[in-house]
């Protein structure tokens, strides 16, 4: 059947990676969202949007009932799952088939056979692709698996027979800890994948994870692409891909492209898939499993070899051939892919939430940016904490690297933490610098410590204070009506001093700000005076020269007291305790009342144990050369007053504190 219409099952960046192939070739595109998406790049990217239900996936994106009604609402005659959600999912390839769409990917039987690992390990034993020594029996009793690692030897891996990322997957080092190992294996794999089987495999220690991307035509046309390097990973999951692999020969690379494309063609198989394989030391090779879907890391493989995987597979499902032999195709230079997740590093990785106060993808030569977010939308928790891809391209694998390198420290990306500094890291390493990163990479160049954040010095901190001081100074002078920008950082009692306490890990930093001249500035910070001279700003970016050295910096202040900062190899955020206090205390019931900017008190007039109603005057503030009436937000008593009629104050300094009436307070 042919189609001109196409829905994409999915959401983020791939389904934004799909779309502007199938615009750029002329298909009509339909995006589908749940209701924690419906500002999402992908929706306003499409045609038509259907939102098929709330944020849970169980009940939008993984619910295919839901994606078959709104396939049938806007008249999209196919239907391309990008990957995760229902692109492995055989029964939803029948479901689309029978309402007689067209499922732009394999045959349900191919993901059906694959999905399974036990029964795709013993086809592909079958047909003589190298496996890994095990057990993948119908046998699931626990003295199977014993009697199996006996024959097997240790150390041995027990893995879900239906599933992958990691989940229902666990390492045995020796015998008796393998029964509780298959326990857990088995009740992880029922929850994640609602099927318990599991399979046994010889754990090879320290491999290379090197996949071999195929494609296929209905003719039986099969080829493969070359193969990517995804060793990187932290808890079974990739973080890092390139291609080709850094230590592939010519005649390993032809061995398992061969062994790739045998895979594909002993199934029958159509479209874009990845056999994947973990390689030895030795250079033996074995059979891991096959990714019956677009992975996340082909734009590696798009890069070095100049095709459009996407477009191949709309062809492909068009029914056409691919247009493509092995002898056409050649790899050209070296593609390094980092995966930028929202996610805690000093936290075990742990998945972060929040709103994106700042997205500023970068740009250079041979960078690719892949994401599927924007500044103002939220990360929420009910998805995939991968928010962008970022790629390069270069002549060299080390250009490559550079390039990549230079395209994280011009990452901004503000609000959920992020693993920016992790990647930076991880590329700058001399072991993942010469090639030799394995699967065990980051367990061993990692410690605890690297791990942790790490706490800004004198210098992040002068730059923070600079730039905070000069928001808040914005923002009141924005407020204040027909003040001159000549009279900034005028003060009608001389040289003002502004005060900013920031957390530091468990510790407190005061630093001290003082203006020196235009766009110039003293800070003191630890018995330390650090010069910093404003060289350009403008929006979220400035160039600082601090004593003698210049940083460029992405900055932006969420909210007051409030300043987050990004460097070329550190990302941060710090509050202002002198300001943030103040809030935080009013958020809790209104009782401390701050002052909102830097200025010198005029009039006091309220004492303690005065009875106060909201909107009562309570101070008079001149700043620059306005004067605020400092207003009481609500009911109660003055408890205390700590500002004085002829002094300075800093913003965020208490002024008064109320103690709040019952009835504000409920």
């Amino acid at each position: 059947m042919r189609f001109n219409s196409i829905l994409v099952a999915n959401r983020g960046e791939i389904a934004c990676r799909v779309m502007r192939t199938a615009k750029a070739l002329g298909y009509r595109t339909v995006a589908v969202y749940s209701d924690a998406d419906a500002r999402a790049p992908h929706v306003a990217m499409a045609d038509q949007a259907v939102c098929i239900g709330p944020a849970p996936v169980a009940q939008s994106y993984l619910d295919p009932e839901r994606i078959l009604t709104a396939a049938e609402q806007t008249g999209a005659q196919a239907i391309h799952p990008g990957y995760g959600f229902l692109s492995e999912n055989a029964d939803f390839v029948r479901a689309c088939e029978a309402r007689g769409l067209v499922f732009i990917g394999p045959r349900a039987d191919a993901v059906q056979l694959m999905g399974n690992k036990a029964e795709a390990k013993r086809r592909m034993i079958a047909a003589g692709v190298p496996c890994v020594p095990g057990y993948e029996g119908a046998d699931q009793a626990e003295t199977a698996f014993v009697d199996a690692s006996k024959t097997i030897g240790f150390p041995v891996m027990v893995k879900a027979a239906a599933g992958g990322g990691g989940r229902g997957m666990r390492l045995v080092q020796q015998a008796d800890e393998l029964p509780e190992a298959l326990r857990l294996a088995r009740s992880e794999a029922e929850n994640a994948f609602g099927s318990g089987e599991l399979i046994l495999e010889r754990a090879i220690i320290r491999p290379r994870h090197v996949e071999v991307q195929v494609f296929a035509d209905e003719a039986g046309n099969t080829v493969h692409l070359g193969e990517r390097d995804c060793s990187v990973q932290r808890r079974h999951q990739k973080v890092v891909e390139e291609a080709p692999c850094p230590v592939l020969t010519a005649d390993l690379r032809r061995r398992m492209g061969a062994a790739a494309v045998e895979a594909a063609q002993a199934i029958g198989y159509r479209g874009a898939g990845t056999v994947e394989f973990l390689l030895a030391d030795d250079g033996a090779f074995y059979f891991l499993e096959m990714n019956t879907r677009l992975q996340v890391e082909h734009p590696v493989t798009e890069l070095i070899t100049g095709l459009d995987l996407v477009a191949l597979q709309l062809r492909v499902a068009q029914g056409e051939p691919l247009g493509i032999m092995q002898e056409d195709i050649s790899l050209n230079g070296h593609a390094i892919e980092v995966r930028l997740y929202a996610e805690d590093v000093s936290d075990n990785f742990l998945p972060s939430t929040g709103h994106i106060e700042l997205w500023a993808p970068p740009t250079g030569e041979g960078v690719r940016v892949d994401a599927g977010i924007a500044t103002g939308l939220d990360v929420s928790p009910f998805y995939d904490p991968m928010i962008a891809k970022i790629m390069a391209h270069g002549e060299t694998r080390d250009i490559a690297r550079r390039r990549l390198i230079e395209a994280l420290r011009g990452t901004g990306i503000f609000g959920p933490s992020t693993n920016r500094d992790f990647l930076i890291d991880v590329l700058s390493r001399e072991t993942f610098a010469s090639g030799g990163a394995t699967t065990a990479f980051i367990a061993e160049e990692f410690s605890d410590d690297d791990l942790c954040t790490a706490e800004p010095d004198g210098v992040k901190l002068a730059a923070a204070s600079v730039l905070m001081l000069i928001g808040e100074r914005q923002r009141a002078w924005s407020a204040a009506v027909g003040v001159d920008a000549e009279l900034l950082n005028w003060s009608s009692s001389g040289r003002l001093a502004t005060s900013y306490q920031f957390e530091v890990g468990a510790n407190v930093a005061d630093v001290t700000v003082v203006a020196a001249g235009t766009d110039q500035w003293t800070v003191e910070y630890a018995g330390n005076k650090i010069a910093v001279v404003v060289e350009t700003i403008s929006n979220a970016h400035c160039r600082l020269t601090i004593d003698t050295t210049s940083y460029d910096i992405l900055f932006v202040l969420p909210t007051p007291g409030t300043i987050s900062l990004s460097t070329a190899d550190t990302s941060y955020t710090l509050r202002n305790l002198h300001a943030t206090a103040g809030l935080d205390d009013d958020a809790a019931g209104g009782g401390r009342v701050v002052a909102p900017m830097h200025g010198l008190i005029l009039e006091v007039h309220v004492s303690e144990g005065q009875q106060v109603r909201k909107g009562d005057r309570l101070a008079v503030l001149e700043a620059m050369k306005m004067q605020h009436q400092i207003l009481a937000q609500v009911d109660g008593t003055i408890a205390s007053v700590r500002c004085t009629a002829g002094v300075q104050v800093p913003a965020g300094d208490v002024l008064v504190e109320i103690d709040v009436a019952d009835d504000d307070a409920a």
